[in-house]
């Protein structure tokens, strides 16, 4: 007989995703729950705020606030015991606490603060490697709920929304390109892929912009202006198509790009993510409208159904499927299908309020509330 494995292909090692889009390529996780729902194998609390986790192997990372200090969690995926900790100094803010995912990657964990810290930690024992203040770095303003997105590791660089069109780090903490003054948007970068070039785009407070990820240069820009600059959903890159959204009314377009200006496809309000990025599944998007979770067709941006209820909830995509969070802490699993709203199983799981999109890795999700508590569920079929 084989042995066993860990199933490293499904760990979730950063904010959104082994691709980054909000889909775990999962299929071996049970879609219909008793009415209590899926057995919890951990409960703990880990400060208040809205980090997601980051899972790799047999750890799991996160972040919280109490008492006016940010805590970088590396927890025990099957005790959620502490395996280390680290702490430092951060007000908690309004809404309080981080709202960055750790970015785990080879040895390292890299985090970001509200206040612009930026952290380079040892996977395993949680020592320093570096820090940086990324605020005084770039000169840059700190958004009206804080620094919010969450760095992003690619090519042995690691990007940060910080200052007027972001920060580059390398490996070693150095920097290797900055854009001072601000104001910064709350969406974190995404590395994209046009015409076989790979560039970087992120959003400021009132644009899209796409960028060279090795110096910073700017190459195209989408105007995307939004009340207090909120511009928190990512962009959504697709065969040349990107599709953004914001919410406070603002709506959702999908753009083509080529040049210095993407084309609009199409632009309407059928589509408001406030901070969750909808996700795409066989053509559609699902995401969270405004409180309200919606399908639309991601050619035409034509509303295909709507059901109610879902608050400042999130969601991820998982085959053909959706696991949906709302802010009453209920998890539901959803057919993704563009015909109708189609729940499969559904039970309240946490308390408090979950802004905060459920992570489904190697067969358990986790489901995390404002006030701290993170809750670990088995879903291994």
């Amino acid at each position: 007989m084989a042995a066993a494995v860990p199933l490293q292909a499904a760990d979730w090692p950063h904010f959104r995703g082994p691709q980054r889009t909000g889909v775990s390529a999962e299929t071996a996780w049970v879609t219909r729950w008793p009415a209590s729902g899926p057995r919890q194998v951990w409960k703990a609390n880990v400060g208040e705020g809205y980090s997601s986790v980051a899972v790799k192997g047999n750890r799991v990372y996160t972040m919280g606030n109490r008492n006016g200090q940010d805590t970088v969690y590396c927890l025990d995926a099957a005790t959620g015991k502490p395996v280390w900790r680290h702490s430092y100094p951060c007000a908690p803010g309004d809404y309080g606490g981080p709202r960055a995912t750790p970015a785990v990657d080879g040895s390292a964990v890299y985090t970001l603060s509200r206040e612009g810290h930026a952290f380079c930690l040892n996977a395993a024992n949680g020592k320093v490697i570096w820090s940086k203040d990324l605020k005084r770095e770039a000169n840059a303003e700190i958004p009206r709920w804080g620094f919010a997105s969450s760095p992003v590791v690619d090519g042995g660089r690691i990007y940060y929304n910080v200052g007027a069109r972001g920060v580059a780090l390398d490996g070693g903490g150095r920097v290797v390109w900055k854009t001072s003054g601000g104001p910064a948007g709350y969406a974190s970068p995404v590395i994209y892929t046009h015409n076989n070039v790979r560039g970087l785009a992120l959003f400021t407070g009132n644009r899209l912009v796409g960028m060279n990820p090795v110096n910073g240069k700017q190459w195209w820009e989408h105007p995307w202006e939004t009340t207090y600059d909120v511009n928190g959903a990512d962009p959504l890159f697709v065969d040349g198509h990107v599709f953004i959204s914001s919410n406070y009314n603002r709506g959702a377009a999908l753009l083509r790009l080529g040049g210095a200006r993407p084309a609009v496809v199409w632009e309407n309000r059928n589509m408001r993510n406030h901070f969750h990025t909808s996700v795409r599944v066989g053509g559609f998007l699902y995401g969270n409208d405004e409180n309200t979770l919606k399908c639309i067709d991601w050619r035409t941006g034509q509303e295909r159904w709507r059901e109610r209820g879902l608050g400042k909830g999130g969601l991820i995509g998982a085959g053909d499927k959706l696991i949906v969070l709302s802010e009453r802490g209920e998890l539901s699993v959803v057919q993704a299908t563009p015909d109708r709203y189609s729940v499969l199983t559904r039970a309240r799981v946490i308390s408090g309020s979950a802004w905060t999109q459920p992570v489904l890795a190697n067969g358990f999700i986790y489901c995390r509330s404002h006030e701290g508590d993170l809750v670990c569920l088995d879903v291994r079929s």
